[in-house]
C-alpha cells in the first residue's frame, strides 16, 4: 500500500514538472501578433528597409542579425509593405562601405533609400540580453526554471528626408520550465528557442507603431518612363497597384534643406496630371502601365511623383 501511494506521488510530482513555457511583454499584444496571421489589409504598400541590428550585449554576435529576422517576419505579416530583402540592403551598404547595422547615418539611409526606392528604414540595437537558470531539489522531484529577457531598441528613419519618424525602447521575457520525478521526466541544458521568444515579445511591441509611422506619409511611386500618353511606373501588384487606381504626378524640384540639420524637408512640387493605371508591367509585380486622363502642365517626366488621387 505505501508503495503505491509513493508511485501516485511521484507521478503527479511528473506531471506537474512538465515543461512549461511563458512569454511576457510590457505593453499589450498588437493585433498581428494575436491572430498569427497576415493581416487582411489590401491596398498599396510601401517599401521599407531593416537593417541588421546592432548588437550592444556581450551575448554572442548573433542577436543583431536575429532580431531584424524577427522584425522583417513581423511586418511582412502586417500585409502593408514591400520588405526589401536584406541582402540587397547589405549589398548596398557594402557596396557605399557604409555602416551595415545599428543607428546608421541619416545621409546614408537617403543615399540607400534613393537607390532601393524605399520610403522607410528601421536601424536599431539589442541593448540588453540575459538567461537566468534557477533549480530546485525535493525529495524525489527536481525542477529547473529558465528566463530569458530581452531589450530593444529601434529608429524608424524616413528615406527621403532623414528624419526619425519614431523611436522606441521594448522589453520582453521568455520562460521555460522542466523537470524530473525519480529521474524520469525532462531534462536538458540552456534552451535556445527562449532567445528568439524573447526577442520577438520585445519587437511585437513597436509593429503597429512603425505601420501608424509610415502611413502617415501619403502612398506614392515614381515615373520611370514616359512614352507619348502611356506612363510606366516603378509600382506594380506586389505592392498593392491595380487597375483603374488614380493617381496625381508631380514633377520635383529643388530640394528645400534644413538651414539646421541639413537634411532634406523635401521638393518644391508643380502637378502636372493624373494618370490611371491600365496593368502590370512585365511578370515581376515591380512595375505597372498607367494612361494620362488630364494634363495640368507640362507632360510628366521620369523621376516625377505620383500619389493617390483624393
Amino acid at each position: 500500500m505505501r508503495k503505491a501511494l509513493v508511485l501516485v506521488a511521484a507521478l503527479g510530482a511528473l506531471a506537474a514538472c512538465a515543461p512549461r513555457e511563458t512569454v511576457q511583454r510590457e505593453s499589450p499584444m498588437t493585433a498581428t501578433e494575436t491572430k498569427g496571421k497576415p493581416s487582411k489589409y489590401f491596398g498599396p504598400k510601401r517599401r521599407i528597409g531593416v537593417v541588421d541590428f546592432e548588437n550592444k550585449t556581450a551575448y554572442g554576435s548573433r542577436l543583431g542579425e536575429a532580431t531584424s529576422d524577427i522584425l522583417i517576419t513581423e511586418l511582412a505579416k502586417t500585409n502593408r509593405f514591400v520588405v526589401v530583402e536584406r541582402s540587397k540592403l547589405n549589398k548596398i551598404l557594402d557596396e557605399q562601405k557604409l555602416q551595415a547595422s545599428g543607428a546608421i547615418d541619416p545621409r546614408t539611409v537617403v543615399q540607400v533609400g534613393k537607390v532601393l526606392g524605399l520610403n522607410a528604414i528601421v536601424t536599431g540595437s539589442v541593448t540588453e540580453f540575459g538567461v537566468k537558470t534557477e533549480g530546485s531539489e525535493y525529495l524525489l522531484v527536481q525542477s529547473k526554471r529558465q528566463t530569458a529577457e530581452a531589450s530593444v531598441d529601434i529608429r524608424l528613419v524616413d528615406a527621403e528626408t532623414g528624419q526619425v519618424l519614431y523611436a522606441d525602447s521594448g522589453k520582453g521575457t521568455a520562460k521555460s520550465g522542466k523537470g524530473s520525478v525519480l529521474g524520469l521526466g525532462t531534462r536538458g541544458g540552456y534552451d535556445e528557442t527562449l532567445e528568439g521568444k524573447a526577442l520577438r515579445a520585445a519587437i511585437v511591441q513597436f509593429t503597429d507603431n512603425i505601420v501608424k509611422q509610415v502611413s502617415k506619409k501619403p502612398w506614392s511611386c515614381r515615373v520611370a518612363a514616359v512614352k507619348g500618353d502611356l506612363v510606366y511606373l516603378n509600382a506594380g501588384t506586389s505592392m498593392g497597384v491595380e487597375s483603374g487606381m488614380e493617381l496625381k504626378c508631380y514633377h520635383l524640384g529643388k530640394a528645400i534643406i534644413d538651414p539646421t540639420t541639413g537634411l532634406s524637408l523635401g521638393n518644391e512640387e508643380s502637378e502636372v496630371g493624373t494618370v490611371e493605371v491600365t496593368g502590370a508591367l512585365g511578370d515581376t509585380g515591380e512595375g505597372s502601365t498607367a494612361k494620362i486622363t488630364r494634363r495640368t502642365g507640362p507632360a510628366p517626366e521620369p523621376k516625377d511623383i505620383c500619389r493617390m488621387a483624393d
